[in-house]
C-alpha cells in the first residue's frame, strides 16, 4: 500500500509540474500581448500629444495604435512567434469585457429568391423586378425587398401573374393574393436564413475560435443578420470569412488554343459595335507567351478584370463564344516575371472552363470534410487544404479523373479558380486537395467554410463597427479589484478557521486551480466571457468545498482518537467518494450544457468543466503532496484542522432537520404560490437580449461617461432595460432599449429618439435641435438606428431548454445509478428546482423596486446556472454521507440516519457557503454597478440552494423513500 501511495504522489507530482509548465508557456502568450499593448497605448498616446497637443483625440490615437501594432505584427517578438500569433494565442476577454466586432450581414436577396423560383420556365420580367425590387431599397424607398418585388412582378404581368407556377418549390395556393404570397415568401425566406444562414455563419465562427457569438435576425429588413463577434483580433480575416457563400466546384477546362480564336472575334466585334464600345485586349493580356492550358490571358488589377467582365457580359460575347465556356479569374495573381528592377510583375490569371449544361462537373454536396494540411517537401506551395468526399462524390470524382488524364481540373470557390491541377492519374476514393499558395489561416479558413457548408445566397457586409467594452474600463478595473480583495479575504478566512498550515495549503490549492484553469482556456485560445467567470466562480468554490469536505472529516478522524498523520491519510480516503460524486455530477451537466447551448451556456459550461477538473485534481493530488512531504516534520504531526474560532462551532450539532419538513414544506408552498402570483400580475423584466429592442449609435462633441448616460436614461425609459456602451471611441456611445419594442405605431420611433433627446441634452453640443439629432449624420447625434429581434432566437432558446431539461434528467439518472436510490434522485431534482424557481420568482418580485437592474438576459442565465451548480454539488455531497451512514448502520432507521448525516456535514455545508458568499459579497460591493444583478442572483442563490439542501432535498428523498418502503412491505 505505502508503495502505491509513493507511486500515486510521483505520478501527481509528474503530472503537476508538466501542466504548470504547460500553463506557463501558454499564459506567457498573454504577457507578451499585454506588454506590446501597453507599449502601443504609450505610442498611441504620445503621438496625439504630439499632434494636438492634448489627450483624447480618438481618430490621431487609433491609427497611431493600430500603425505601432501592424509594425510588429509579422515580426517575432518571442521564441520566434510573430505579435499577431502571440495575441492569438493568449486569453482574450469578450464583447462584454473587452470588446470585439459588431457586424450586419445582406444575404443576396435576389440569389434567395431566384433559389426558389421555377427556373425550368422562362420568365424574363422575373429579374426585371428583382432590378426593380433592388434599386427600391438601395434608394432606401423601403425595407420591404419581397413585398416590393411581388407588387413590381405584377405590375410587369399586368396583375395576371400566377405565383404558385413561378415558385414552384413553394407551397403557395394558385388563387393567393397578393398579402399572402409574401407573408409566404417571407416565412420561406426567414427560415432559410435562420435554418442555413446563420447556422452556417454559426459553425463558421465557432470554428474560428469566437465564443459565445451573437448572432440575430433583423427584424423589418430582409435578410439582414447582426453579428457582435467578442474577441476578434483579425479584423480583415473575420469579414473575408463571413462573406464566404462556400459554393465548391470542379470544372472540366478548354485548351486556350480553342479559345483565344474566339475572343479575338469578340474583339473584333466589339470594336466594330456602335452600342457596346468596351474592349478586352487593352485590359485582358493574352500574349501566347504567357498562357497555356485552361489560361487564355491576365489581368493586371480589379479594375481590368471589371472591364474584362463587362464586355463578357455583351449579348455579343454570348453570340462569339461557347455557349458551354465559362470564363473566371484566379484567386491569386500569379506571378509572371520581374520587372528592371527585379520585381515580381504579378496579374491575375482568366480560366476557360467548360460546363455540363451550365453546370460543373462535380459540385461541393459531395464533400463531407476537409482539414488544414501541411506538405514540408513542398516550399513553395507547403500549405494545402485536403477533401474527403462521400460516396457518390468518390464514384463521380473517379470518373471525372479518368476522362480527363493530362488535362487540368479548374477547381473554384464562390467562382474563383483556387487551382487547376493537371491529373495523372485517376483518383479514387475519394481524397483530393486544393492549393493556392495559401498561408496557414488560409487553408484553416478554407477547410472552415467548406465543413461549415455552402450558404443559401450570397452576403455582403454592409456595415462593421469595433465594440468598446459594455462594461468599460471602470467596471473591468472594479471587478478585478473585487476578485482579488475576495480571494485575500477568502485565504484568510481558511487560515483562520483551519490553521495556519492546512489555510495555506487550501490557498496553494486555491491559487493553482485559478492558473491551470486560465492556462488551459489559454491554450484552447478561449475567449474568457462574463459567463465563463461564473464558471471559474463556482469551480473556485468547489475547490474550496473539497479541501473543506477533506479538512473535516480529516477532524473527524483526530476526535475518533487517531494521530495527525493517519487522520489526514483517512480524511482523504474518506472524502474522495463526497468529492468525486459531486464534481462528476457537475462535469456532466457541464458536458451537456456545452454540446447543447449556445452562447453564454455554452461559455460557463466550458470553463466550469476545466475548473472542475483542476480543482479536483488540486484538492485531491496536489495538496496531499504538500501534506507527504510534510508529514514527518513536527509541526504536521501537530495538526488539529481546528483554531481557537472554529473549535467549539458546529461540532456536536444534533438539529432534527426531518422533523421540521412540514415547517420548510409549509415555507416552500407559500413561497411557490407568491412567485406564481408575481410571474402572473408583474412578469419578469426581461433585458433587450430576450424582449429585443432598438439600438441607437450616438456621437457626441466630447468623451462622455457610458455609466453616466445610462443612469440618465433609465430615467427616461422608466420600467424598460436600457443598455449604454462605448463603440469605437470615447464620444461614441450605442444605446440598446426594450422601451415599446412591440408597439408597431409609426409615431413610436419619433416618442423614443425625442426621450434620447431629451436625456442626452445637456452632452450634446450647444443649440443641437432634436431634427439635427434624430437625422442619421455620421458627424452629430444618432449616427445609425436598428430594430432589433431578440438576440436569443427561438433556436437558440430551444436548444437552452433543451440543454437543461437533458442535463436535470442525467443528473437524475446519474445520481440514481450512483447510490442505488430514486429518493435521492428525486430529492435532489427537487431542491435545483425550488433554487432555480426561487431566483426566477425574486426577480420577478423585486425589479424596479431594489436599486439596481434586476433584468433576465444572458449574465442572468449564467448566474441560474451557476447557482443550479453550486446546489448540486451540496446536495450530492450530502447523500453521500447518508449513504455512507446507510452502509455503517444498515438497521438504523433511515430518518434518524439522514439527521444523523445532516449534522456531520453542517459544518462543511456552513462553511462552504461562508466561503462563497465572502467572495460574491466582495464583488457585490465592490464590483460596481455592471455586475451587481449578476452577483446578486448569485448570492440569493447561494443562500437558498443552502437552504434547499437542508430542508428539501433530504426531506423529500426521506419521504419518497418510506412511501417506497412502505409499498414493498405491503406487498
Amino acid at each position: 500500500m505505502q508503495s502505491k501511495g509513493k507511486l500515486g504522489s510521483i505520478v501527481a507530482g509528474v503530472i503537476a509540474i508538466f501542466l504548470v509548465l504547460i500553463c506557463l508557456f501558454y499564459l506567457s502568450f498573454s504577457f507578451v500581448s499585454s506588454k506590446h499593448e501597453t507599449n502601443a497605448d504609450v505610442y498611441a498616446n504620445n503621438v496625439v500629444n504630439a499632434k494636438v497637443g492634448i489627450a483624447g483625440n480618438d481618430s490621431i490615437y487609433n491609427q497611431a495604435y493600430k500603425h505601432y501594432m501592424d509594425s510588429l505584427g509579422d515580426q517575432p517578438v518571442y521564441m520566434g512567434y510573430t505579435l499577431n500569433e502571440a495575441r492569438q494565442w493568449g486569453v482574450g476577454l469578450g464583447l462584454d469585457l473587452k470588446g470585439g466586432m459588431n457586424v450586419i450581414l445582406q444575404v443576396d436577396m435576389p440569389e434567395m429568391l431566384t433559389s426558389l423560383r421555377n427556373n425550368e420556365a422562362p420568365d424574363s420580367t422575373f429579374n426585371q423586378a428583382l432590378r426593380a425590387a433592388t434599386k427600391m431599397v438601395n434608394s432606401h424607398q423601403t425595407d420591404d425587398y419581397i413585398g416590393s418585388f411581388v407588387a413590381e412582378y405584377q405590375k410587369l404581368n399586368n396583375n395576371t401573374a400566377n405565383f404558385a407556377a413561378v415558385f414552384n418549390n413553394v407551397d403557395i395556393p394558385s388563387n393567393a393574393s397578393n398579402d399572402m404570397v409574401v407573408s409566404i415568401l417571407r416565412d420561406e425566406v426567414n427560415d432559410m436564413v435562420n435554418n442555413s444562414a446563420t447556422n452556417v455563419l454559426r459553425s463558421r465562427i465557432d470554428q474560428f475560435g469566437v465564443v459565445s457569438p451573437n448572432i440575430q435576425v433583423l427584424q423589418g429588413k430582409d435578410g439582414q443578420i447582426l453579428m457582435e463577434l467578442p474577441g476578434v483580433k483579425d479584423h480583415e480575416r473575420v469579414r473575408d470569412l463571413l462573406q464566404r457563400s462556400a459554393v465548391l466546384e470542379f470544372y472540366e477546362v478548354y485548351d486556350a488554343n480553342e479559345i483565344l480564336p474566339r475572343l479575338g472575334q469578340l474583339q473584333n466585334r466589339l470594336q466594330q459595335d456602335t452600342v457596346y464600345t468596351n474592349s478586352i485586349y487593352p485590359y485582358l493580356d493574352s500574349s501566347r507567351g504567357r498562357v497555356g492550358g485552361a489560361i487564355v490571358g491576365f489581368a493586371a488589377d480589379q479594375q481590368a478584370m471589371d472591364e474584362v467582365n463587362a464586355a463578357l457580359a455583351t449579348p455579343i460575347a454570348q453570340q462569339v463564344l461557347p455557349s458551354d465556356l465559362k470564363l473566371r479569374w484566379s484567386n491569386k495573381p500569379e506571378v509572371l516575371g520581374t520587372d528592371a528592377n527585379g520585381n515580381n510583375v504579378e496579374a491575375y490569371a482568366l480560366y476557360a472552363l467548360k460546363t455540363r449544361n451550365g453546370k460543373p462537373a462535380l459540385d461541393g454536396a459531395a464533400v463531407s470534410d476537409a482539414s488544414a494540411e501541411y506538405d514540408n517537401q513542398n516550399m513553395r506551395d507547403p500549405n494545402y487544404v485536403s477533401m474527403r468526399m462521400n460516396s457518390e462524390g468518390a464514384r463521380e470524382w473517379a470518373r471525372v479523373t479518368s476522362a480527363n488524364l493530362k488535362k487540368p481540373i479548374a477547381i473554384l470557390l464562390d467562382n474563383r479558380v483556387y487551382s487547376a491541377p493537371v491529373v495523372q492519374s485517376v483518383i479514387e476514393g475519394g481524397s483530393s486537395s486544393i492549393t493556392g499558395r495559401f498561408t496557414l489561416d488560409e487553408a484553416k479558413d478554407l477547410a472552415n467554410v467548406l465543413k461549415s457548408g455552402k450558404m443559401n445566397a450570397t452576403v455582403h457586409i454592409i456595415s462593421d463597427m469595433v465594440i468598446g467594452p459594455s462594461l468599460g474600463r471602470q467596471a473591468i478595473d472594479k471587478g478585478f479589484t473585487s476578485f482579488i480583495v475576495a480571494l485575500f479575504l477568502l485565504m484568510i478566512f481558511m487560515i483562520a478557521f483551519y490553521g495556519l498550515i492546512p489555510g495555506l495549503v487550501a490557498n496553494l490549492c486555491l491559487l493553482f486551480n485559478l492558473f491551470f484553469t486560465l492556462g488551459i482556456l489559454a491554450s484552447f485560445q478561449a475567449v474568457l466571457t462574463m459567463s465563463g467567470i461564473a464558471g471559474i466562480v463556482l469551480s473556485l468554490g468547489m475547490a474550496v468545498d473539497a479541501n473543506v469536505l477533506i479538512f473535516e472529516r480529516a477532524k473527524e478522524e483526530l476526535r475518533a482518537g487517531k494521530n495527525a498523520r493517519q487522520a489526514i491519510a483517512d480524511g482523504y480516503s474518506n472524502a474522495f467518494s463526497a468529492i468525486f460524486d459531486s464534481n462528476l455530477t457537475s462535469v456532466i451537466t457541464g458536458v451537456i450544457l456545452m454540446v447543447f447551448g449556445t452562447g453564454p451556456i455554452k461559455g460557463f459550461a466550458t470553463t466550469l468543466i476545466i475548473g472542475i477538473v483542476c480543482s479536483f485534481f488540486t484538492a485531491v493530488y496536489l495538496s496531499r503532496l504538500v501534506f507527504i512531504w510534510g508529514a514527518k516534520k513536527e509541526a504536521f504531526e501537530k495538526l488539529t484542522f481546528t483554531t481557537p474560532l472554529s473549535s467549539k462551532i458546529w461540532v456536536k450539532s444534533n438539529f432534527n432537520f426531518l422533523a421540521k419538513r412540514k415547517i420548510s414544506f409549509t415555507v416552500v408552498g407559500i413561497i411557490v404560490a407568491i412567485v406564481a402570483c408575481s410571474f402572473v400580475f408583474r412578469g419578469l423584466n426581461q433585458g433587450i437580449d430576450f424582449s429585443g429592442g432598438r439600438n441607437y449609435v450616438v456621437k457626441f462633441e466630447k468623451p462622455v461617461s457610458t455609466t453616466e448616460l445610462q443612469e440618465v436614461l433609465q430615467k427616461q425609459f422608466d420600467g424598460s432595460s436600457v443598455s449604454v456602451i462605448t463603440i469605437e471611441s470615447s464620444n461614441q456611445v450605442r444605446v440598446s432599449t426594450n422601451y415599446k419594442i412591440n408597439d408597431e405605431d409609426e409615431n413610436t420611433e419619433k416618442e423614443i429618439t425625442g426621450l434620447l433627446y431629451e436625456g442626452l441634452k445637456p452632452y450634446l453640443r450647444d443649440g443641437m435641435t432634436w431634427q439635427e439629432f434624430s437625422t442619421t449624420d455620421a458627424s452629430q447625434g444618432i449616427v445609425s438606428s436598428q430594430k432589433v429581434g431578440p438576440t436569443v432566437a427561438d433556436d437558440m432558446r430551444s436548444a437552452a431548454y433543451v440543454a437543461v431539461t437533458i442535463a436535470l434528467i442525467a443528473m437524475f439518472l446519474y445520481i440514481l445509478l450512483r447510490f442505488r436510490n430514486v429518493a435521492f434522485s428525486l430529492g435532489a431534482l427537487a431542491a435545483v428546482c425550488f433554487t432555480a424557481f426561487a431566483i426566477i420568482g425574486f426577480y420577478s418580485l423585486f425589479w424596479g423596486v431594489l436599486p439596481f437592474a434586476m433584468e433576465v438576459d444572458q449574465t442572468f442565465i449564467a448566474a441560474i446556472l451557476t447557482v443550479i451548480g453550486y446546489q448540486i454539488n451540496d446536495t450530492v455531497v450530502v447523500f453521500d454521507r447518508v449513504r455512507e451512514n446507510v452502509g455503517l448502520y444498515p438497521k438504523q432507521d433511515f430518518g434518524e440516519t439522514i439527521n444523523k448525516s445532516l449534522n456531520q456535514t453542517l459544518s462543511r455545508t456552513i462553511m462552504t457557503s461562508i466561503s462563497t458568499l465572502l467572495v460574491l459579497l466582495c464583488i457585490f460591493i465592490l464590483g460596481g454597478d455592471a455586475i451587481r444583478s449578476f452577483t446578486f442572483a448569485m448570492l440569493f442563490g447561494v443562500i437558498i440552494g443552502t437552504f434547499a439542501s437542508l430542508f428539501i432535498a433530504a426531506p423529500v428523498a426521506y419521504i419518497t423513500d418510506s412511501r417506497r418502503k412502505a409499498a414493498a412491505a405491503k406487498k
